[in-house]
């Protein structure tokens, strides 16, 4: 499968000290941020090292660019094993998953983004790889078909999911370690622009570095992203250092405004406002006037305007909350003002 890659220790170790080949740092000690998963993650790591086991399944939950493939990357690094990444959507048949289950190494870590979109015949197939360490293949066809047993070696299968509630029980009861990404706090966020910078060879001042975070929706990946066009715009300007200056001119031409809300946001709420009078509306309707997928929606901007207090989920439907004519200056009248 073309997503599938086999990431050594050595090559781990390469990537953490080429700057320019990746800014993800692969040990507990260096992610920022994330806290409680760090602690409780250290500890199953550390007791499994002492037994001399593999660590137990991990399932990885929350928005999407929090850092589930990072903290992926660190578990195979920490525990000193081979990394084997794939997707939900790539495994389209049970022979894909055990073409992959018939190549891991003792102790692997095998990694499987967006896992809630695994096809029922592909569980059916993991449940006793997860449980058993083993899975059965039928060879042959029709009346001379027969079912064999392999037995696989001891491995970690790390599951990461913007959609724990799409999982089913069977699969997600099967996960011994299951840990929630929450969003980062502002001085998390800084923290992390400030590294990103240095590994990139960014001069950033530090009141730079928090105007970035501010308008990164509390979201590592989105701050590494702002912090790369704001780069390039210093850059452009003949910038040695990206001044709070630099930065607010560089955000004002992407549009980000200083919630982190961009003109996509900007347009559902108020599409909400003028055409449904802030709701009640249904997700499906949202998605079909704003003309983004549903499962974008819900996946990438709702979270965070409901975490802002911007956006209420109702049985019938999102309404646009208070906080939100606030902010834009709207009156809650069914028609905005801008």
């Amino acid at each position: 499968m073309d997503d599938e890659r086999l990431i050594s220790q050595e090559r781990l170790g390469d990537e953490e000290e080429t700057k320019e080949e990746s800014i993800r740092p692969l040990s507990l000690e260096r992610y920022i941020g994330q806290e409680k998963v760090k602690r409780n993650l250290q500890v199953f790591m550390e007791a499994a090292k002492m037994r001399e086991e593999s660590l137990d399944h991990v399932l990885l939950y929350g928005p999407p660019g929090l850092g589930k493939t990072t903290l992926a990357m660190i578990i195979a690094h920490e525990m000193n094993v081979h990394l084997r990444t794939t997707s939900g959507p790539a495994i389209e048949r049970p022979g894909d998953l055990a073409t992959i289950l018939t190549t891991l190494e003792p102790g692997d870590v095998l990694f499987i983004d967006e896992v809630h979109r695994l096809q029922r015949s592909v569980e059916e197939v993991l449940y006793p790889a997860m449980e058993d360490f083993s899975i059965d293949i039928v060879i042959g066809q029709g009346s001379g078909a027969k079912s064999v047993r392999l037995d696989l070696p001891p491995f970690t299968l790390v599951g990461a999911t913007t959609r724990a509630g799409l999982l089913s029980a069977p699969l997600r009861d099967r996960f011994g370690v299951m840990s929630r990404l929450d969003f980062y706090k502002l001085e998390e966020l800084a923290n992390i622009i400030m590294r990103t910078s240095e590994l990139l060879d960014v001069g950033l001042e530090q009141d730079a570095a928090y105007e970035v975070a501010r308008r990164a929706r509390g979201t590592p990946r989105i701050a590494n992203r702002l912090l790369r066009r704001v780069r390039d715009f210093a850059q452009v300007n003949r910038a040695k250092t990206v001044t709070i200056q630099e930065a607010e001119i560089a955000l004002g031409h992407l549009e980000v405004d200083r919630l982190g809300l961009d003109q996509i946001d900007h347009r559902l709420l108020k599409t909400l406002v003028d055409k449904f009078a802030g709701g009640p509306v249904g997700i499906d309707t949202m998605a079909a006037v704003v003309g983004e997928e549903a499962e974008t929606i819900e996946d990438v901007y709702e979270p965070y305007l409901l975490q802002i207090g911007f956006l209420q989920r109702t049985p019938r439907g999102r309404v646009v909350a208070p906080a939100a004519y606030d902010h834009f200056g709207w009156t809650e009248t069914g028609k905005s003002n801008g």
